[in-house]
């Protein structure tokens, strides 16, 4: 399927406020090709390629709304769509927080594309899986993996003149390995926009060697200990918090950020003064689309925390009319600053700890102060004189990432990571921190 350039968006979204009779008409347009291989027990299991397009057209008499979906671009068709979301709209109680329309909007470019990305094929996503399958057989142990890789474009007009357009490509990665028996497990996950940056063999070789060296895990009791944890194990646990950051979840008491009483803690220091989050659309790293999808505002630079103060809250149109604020577009990206310091040199600077390669079947415990319960899995060390000096068995936690960017000794260097728990594209740091709360143990590897 050949995905539509900018001019063919144009021309769709044109055609389709030029059916309406509505007070207002917003379309949102995209497209994309994602191909995949998937493999378990060292064999490729599946593989594939979906394509997709698709129209959104939305419509508005007064406050009340209506919305159609379409696959199909012909006149026949686009008008069909406004007429059934017409009806929907006439149909459709008031909407009591409607927010019309932005007005035309100037949107800056961002680097979301990448050339070699695009050109991914069908061989380059099976040496993907082979270098896998093949390290893990030569070491005796069982791999499974997927690898996707992803072309798009999104297309965003309203009536008051709004368009925008932008392709994107990204690769993601992620391979568990264990040994034979099922006593030894490694993980490792891997992201970019530009695959030139992606390294198969770098990837699976540390999931390797995790495997290898998580055997014969030795228990070691539950409490409070200093913890050096991946990207991988922070971006969930972080993913969870950055919800709170909403303006209207503080300021209606249903955040972290609210105050007792009323009011939000805006500019307080909650956290210790090495966290830095901002958000920045053109990160050459994680650069996200310059506008956002939800309300066609563009995506602006903005500083969460600085220096462990909270810097901005997000405000929705709705919200931020309300409180009198200026809305700005929603960030599409997280970025943690750090140091150029590697996972290595914060285990070399540590006497006696916990090395984390990740956290997963994360549970909120209590939204209000972010309390989490999860566990550590593929890979968990102890760590003793600057070594690691043997595998322990997975812990259950209970920690909030508020909690735990307030005890943070050391940062790392930032690397992208796909947040799961998050709708943000994340850049963040290996970190030490000390005082994180292993609650049980786990039987699981």
């Amino acid at each position: 399927m050949k995905l539509l350039s900018q001019e063919e968006t144009k021309r769709i979204c044109d055609r389709v406020m030029s059916f309406t009779k509505a007070d207002e008409c917003i379309v949102s347009l995209s497209g994309s090709r994602t191909g995949n291989i998937r493999y378990a027990r060292n064999n490729v299991s599946t593989a594939g390629l979906v394509e997709n397009t698709q129209l959104a057209v939305q419509v508005a008499f007064g406050k009340k709304q209506g919305t159609v979906t379409l696959n199909e671009f012909d006149d026949k068709s686009l008008q069909k769509a406004v007429r059934t979301a017409e009806d929907l709209a006439r149909l459709a109680p008031e909407n009591p927080e409607f927010m019309p329309a932005v007005a035309k909007q100037a949107y800056k470019g961002s680097d979301t594309y990448s050339k070699k990305t695009a050109a991914i094929d069908p061989e380059f996503r099976a040496q993907t899986a082979a270098y896998s399958i093949e390290a893990s057989r030569k070491n005796k142990l069982v791999a499974a993996g997927f690898f996707t890789d992803s072309t798009s474009f999104s297309a965003i007009a309203n009536s008051n003149g709004v368009f925008g357009y932008q392709e994107e490509t990204g690769v993601d990665f992620t391979c568990t390995v264990r040994t034979e028996d099922g006593r030894g497990s490694g993980w490792v996950k891997r992201s970019a926009t530009d695959v030139g940056r992606f390294d198969a063999r770098e990837a699976s070789d540390v999931a390797i060697e995790k495997a290898l060296r998580s055997v014969d895990a030795k228990a070691l009791e539950p409490g409070r200990y200093t913890v050096i944890l991946e990207p991988a194990a922070t971006s969930d646990l972080i993913g969870f918090m950055l919800s709170g950051f909403d303006a209207r979840r503080a300021d209606e008491g249903r955040s972290f950020l609210s105050k007792k009483g009323g009011g939000t803690r805006m500019g307080e220091k909650l956290f210790d003064h090495q966290v830095n989050i901002w958000s920045d659309p053109w990160d050459k790293d994680v650069a996200v689309l310059p506008w956002d999808g939800g309300t066609m505002l563009p995506r602006e630079r903005m500083n969460m925390i600085k220096d462990g103060r909270v810097a901005s809250l997000d405000y929705s149109l709705f919200w931020a009319k309300k409180q009198g604020v200026r809305a700005i577009g929603a960030p599409g990206n997280m970025i943690m600053g750090g140091t150029s310091k590697s996972t290595q040199e914060l285990i070399a600077n540590t006497k006696k700890g916990v090395l984390v390669t990740r956290t997963w079947y994360i549970r909120m415990v209590d939204p209000q102060s972010v309390l989490l319960t999860g566990l550590t899995r593929d890979g968990t060390f102890y760590i003793e004189n600057g070594k690691i000096k043997h595998p322990i068995k997975n812990f259950r936690f209970n920690e909030s990432p508020v909690t735990m960017l307030n005890n943070i000794e050391e940062i790392g260097k930032p690397v992208v990571i796909a947040g799961d728990e998050s709708q943000y594209s994340l850049l963040i740091p290996p970190m030490k921190v000390r005082d994180f709360n292993f609650t049980s143990l786990s039987d699981a590897v």
